[in-house]
């Protein structure tokens, strides 16, 4: 019976300790309103947006004009902050004009989905000490402005805990880490995609049929089938240089990669079966040659479009 008593007030003791130094940290309550997203840059993974951002405190130690950090931010531009102390509360505003880091994921690319987001930490105190709380009423997004190519899918906010691998040099502290309050904004988008996509590989598309019209020059004229084809094989290698140019790095095999892919193997596929079918040619077997090239090229047509369509039906899905 003493040991149980003893392991109450052990347990409650502990519950205890841990209300009281929740009770001694500061909390921050934080509310976000997004006015503009623009200038999104895939090739150097970055993107500009304005917002306005207030917090309520009452610690007046709290320094956000000076110590606010906006940690995937390569610019951060303060164009404007009001602080107001009535009732024994501060109230902050401000607003900020940000460029800000992002990565892209692009093996859907153009059908694809981003996800930009916004990190917002304060320098000066650590979560032992200072948390940020969201501030969830009213919208977080001007629905009104337009971001052009994208439709806005959802903003969700958010508070929690970034945990750094490091004390700082703090060489009284227990343990080699450190713990600071991060407010997270999240806006997922997507993009509209169906004339972006039209105006990117209408080009290759274009030379694979010039290519698969040469199924229909005749056999006489097997020069011009070769110019053809393999005219069509450096336009569709010029669009892909094209298009990567616009493109982060990436070591994974995108849509946009296996679209030119099999249209490359296609064309490769085209030119020998002309070659094949001047080999007929040379051999006398006319009226066999005119078999081979028509059924290759209905063999060639289905597969191509049949491929091109599962491609892009599993991008769209969201599946490749």
């Amino acid at each position: 019976m003493k040991r149980l008593i003893l392991s109450v007030i052990f347990i409650l003791s502990a519950y205890a300790a841990a209300w009281a130094q929740d009770v001694k940290k500061d909390t921050v309550l934080v509310g976000i309103y997004i006015t503009s997203i623009h200038d999104i840059d895939f090739k150097q993974k970055e993107f500009a947006t304005t917002f306005w951002l207030w917090l309520k405190y009452k610690n007046p130690e709290l320094d956000f004009v000076n110590n606010l950090e906006v940690s995937n931010a390569k610019t951060v531009d303060k164009a404007f902050s009001t602080i107001d102390t009535t009732g024994g509360r501060i109230f902050l505003q401000m607003k900020l004009q940000c460029v800000l880091k992002d990565s892209w994921k692009i093996s859907n690319f153009p059908f694809d989905e981003q996800k930009l987001r916004i990190f917002l930490e304060n320098s000066q105190f650590d979560a032992s000490t200072m948390v940020f709380m969201p501030d969830t009423l009213g919208e977080h997004y001007d629905k009104r402005y337009t971001l052009r190519g994208w439709n806005v899918d959802s903003c969700i906010i958010s508070a929690g805990k970034k945990v750094y691998p490091t004390a700082f040099g703090n060489e009284a502290a227990v343990k080699q880490e450190s713990e600071y309050s991060i407010f997270r904004v999240r806006l997922s988008i997507k993009r509209d995609a169906i004339g972006l996509f039209w105006k990117m590989f209408l080009g290759m598309y274009l030379a694979f049929f010039i290519s698969y019209i040469c199924f229909y020059i005749h056999s006489d004229s097997m020069d011009s089938r070769f110019g053809l084809s393999v005219g069509s094989l450096f336009a569709v290698i010029g669009n892909k240089y094209i298009i990567d140019s616009s493109l982060p790095e990436s070591s994974s095999f995108t849509l946009v990669d296996a679209l030119h892919g099999i249209t490359l193997f296609f064309i490769l596929i085209v030119i020998a079966a002309n070659a094949y079918s001047l080999r007929l040619i040379k051999q006398n077997k006319i009226q066999q040659g005119i078999h081979f090239d028509n059924a290759i090229a209905l063999i060639v047509l289905i597969s191509y479009l049949g491929l091109n369509i599962w491609l892009i039906w599993r991008a769209v899905s969201g599946a490749l």
